[in-house]
């Protein structure tokens, strides 16, 4: 007899620093993600698509499941979910799972490090909302993002938390298809794993978790070295350092047959990444300084040099609008440059009332009240328009079709602007080409994005430079105004700890 499961996904990564709140309308739009779909759109739509709901309904197919598809709706990362946004979605998946009739397990794709204007733990309270309709016996299996904020309550309600071991991001869909393995798993046995969870005391800065570079690299072959025997799975999570919330971290977690069995695995996992702490650092530039290492490198380079615009960063909650990069381009005469994307609706209406070839006088970017960053305020001249569709083939997006509304190609000097209307991570090659811009003909690329550009990106790149320019999301989470932080948590590598009496002093002054 087929198992009966219901698939659902709720995805957002919040910033609790950032400027902008994610509403309804963000996730029906989906800002990269698919747009809001219901039960069979959900089949039909992730098709061939590097996201975990892809990969748990491939896994489905495979194993024969009779699926039951409620909702899967994600958007862009930015500050809080609002309360509408995350009560009316969560009421939709939770009476859909409900009214499902009889289940046999459940799948869900989540983030991890989501905060809404009312509830901390976006996903632990989702997750024991929906164990409440269900009941204790049917097994619910999530799969999540690496930055998740892996909380005490997530543990005890669901009965298995995978999370992706990439990033960038190409193992999304990889990921799902563990999950929903490891739910199969659960169902076959009728009985959960022993866990064993366990909490890192300190942050690490977003561009050195890429898993391309050291120490995560090592550290996440050591995590799937460790499945082996009675350990049925383990996780590590390094946290979006962003949250301003207690449970905000690092943390790692191993399902066992016996409970001997997880805690030897956490307990080995947890020891290598404590003696990794020193390793999580890297070389990071001020604006003009990158800028002028990138001109002098692409001076003899035959490829592209990259720059990511870290603090910028709309995967992390950036709003995709400061200016101040473009200015750095600007002062020291770049050429042959382009950046992207500028997400400025106004910007791009007015590029397409005037039409291409025209020049417009506007003021770019800078709406999201930065210190440290404004409107730059020019004349443009528009190259190319776009209805903003896109088709990101990319290793990341992995054929995600999107529409980042009215956009268009403005040159000043020697750069280009991709100018947007919609938020999305600068991770793909077609995120410059359907504006016009060939990225492997320019001598430079800014990149708002902090690490997910690489995987496309890196095959055509001479270097990666990261730089700081104002923005919502710092590279040393030291710099964040924390509150809620658990007491004596380290702000970053062998750094200061952060002590909440002296936070509420703070407040208090």
């Amino acid at each position: 007899m087929s198992k009966r499961v219901a698939l659902a996904g709720f995805l957002h990564e919040t910033n609790t620093f950032a400027p902008s709140k994610a509403t309804y309308a963000q996730f029906e739009q989906g800002g990269g993600y698919l747009p809001l779909s219901r039960g069979a759109e959900i089949l039909a739509r992730c098709t061939g698509v590097n996201l975990g709901i892809a990969g748990s309904v491939a896994h489905g197919e495979k194993a024969g499941w009779d699926m039951v598809p409620i909702l899967w709706t994600g958007a862009i990362p930015s500050a809080h979910v609002t309360r509408d946004a995350y009560e009316r979605i969560a009421a939709e998946i939770v009476e859909g799972i409900a009214g499902a009739g009889r289940l046999d397990g459940v799948c869900l794709d989540l983030h991890g490090a989501m905060v809404a204007e009312h509830i901390d733990d976006g996903e632990g309270e989702l997750i024991a909302r929906v164990r409440e309709v269900v009941g204790a016996d049917v097994p619910i299996a999530v799969s999540l993002d690496l930055h998740g904020n892996t909380t005490e309550r997530m543990v005890r309600e669901a009965d298995l938390l995978v999370a992706f071991r990439t990033y960038p991001h190409i193992d999304m869909a990889e990921t799902g298809r563990r999950a929903a393995e490891g739910l199969d798993k659960l169902m076959a046995r009728g009985a959960p794993y022993a866990r064993a969870f366990r909490r890192l005391p300190y942050l690490t800065s977003i561009p050195w978790q890429c898993t391309f570079i050291e120490p995560a690299k090592s550290l996440y072959a050591k995590v799937a070295a460790l499945e082996t025997g009675e350990v049925a799975s383990v996780s590590y999570w390094m946290g979006f350092p962003a949250a301003d919330i207690e449970e905000c971290g690092q943390t790692v977690i191993a399902y066992g047959e016996t409970q001997e069995a997880a805690n030897g695995a956490a307990d080995r996992l947890y020891e290598r990444i404590m003696a990794s702490e020193s390793a999580f650092a890297g070389r990071a530039y001020a604006p003009d300084e990158g800028v002028r290492e990138a001109m002098r490198i692409a001076g003899t380079a035959r490829r592209p040099v990259v720059i990511a615009d870290t603090q910028d960063n709309p995967g992390a909650g950036g709003d995709s609008n400061t200016t101040g990069m473009l200015r750095a381009l600007l002062r020291n005469g770049a050429e042959k440059a382009a950046i992207g994307m500028m997400v400025d609706p106004q910007a791009a209406r007015a590029a397409h009332a005037a039409g291409e070839g025209a020049e417009v006088t506007i003021a770019l970017g800078g709406q999201s009240g930065i210190s440290g960053d404004a409107p730059l305020e020019a004349t443009f001249r528009v190259e190319k328009l776009s209805n903003g569709d896109l088709h990101a083939t990319g290793p990341y997006y992995g054929g995600t079709h999107m529409n980042v509304g009215p956009s268009a190609c403005l040159s000043i000097g020697g750069v280009k602007v991709v100018v947007a209307s919609h938020k999305a991570q600068m991770a793909d090659l077609a995120m410059y080409r359907f504006v016009g811009i060939e990225p492997t003909d320019m001598a430079i690329l800014v990149n708002k994005s902090s690490v997910h550009f690489r995987a496309d990106f890196e095959p055509i790149a001479e270097t990666i430079l990261v730089c700081t320019a104002p923005g919502p999301m710092p590279l040393d989470p030291a710099d964040l105004a924390w509150t809620k932080l658990a007491d004596g948590m380290r702000l970053s590598p062998n750094g200061p700890a952060f002590r909440r009496s002296a936070a509420h002093e703070t407040m208090e002054a």
